[in-house]
């Protein structure tokens, strides 16, 4: 399994894999049409790395807007993290957020609560 990249559009999240530097970062909003295959990617890609690297996994969150299915995607991948770190694999999350967004802070903030992990949330300007 390699690096793979998903191209931003507007209603979907620029989605990156860096397999080297045990990376995952999204960026934007998430509305698209059909969530399942947008994250499809991603989870067969996180599953690989968790069985294979032998590395930790960092995920890196730029998300602004999730819409209810995407939420629901983010819930199975953070599953999956709680999984491989109940298992003893180093996994972890930051979440940055712009301070007049809200409504996204706080969101992570139930993500987080829900999550044993390392689990960062971080304004940034």
């Amino acid at each position: 399994m390699n690096d793979f990249s998903i191209a931003g559009t507007q209603s979907s999240p620029a989605i990156r894999g860096d397999w080297a530097q045990g990376l995952l970062a999204m960026q934007g909003d998430s509305y698209p049409e059909n969530s399942y295959e947008l994250f499809h990617q991603v989870f067969t890609w996180i599953e690989a790395y968790l069985a294979d690297a032998g590395r930790p996994l960092h995920l890196e969150l730029r998300l602004l807007y999730l819409n209810t299915s995407s939420i629901k995607a983010m819930m199975d991948i953070f599953d999956l993290l709680e999984a491989a770190h109940l298992a003893g694999k180093a996994v972890s999350v930051s979440w940055l957020y712009d301070q007049r967004n809200e409504r996204v802070v706080e969101l992570a903030e139930e993500f987080k609560e829900d999550c044993t992990f390392p689990f960062d949330v971080v304004s940034h300007d």
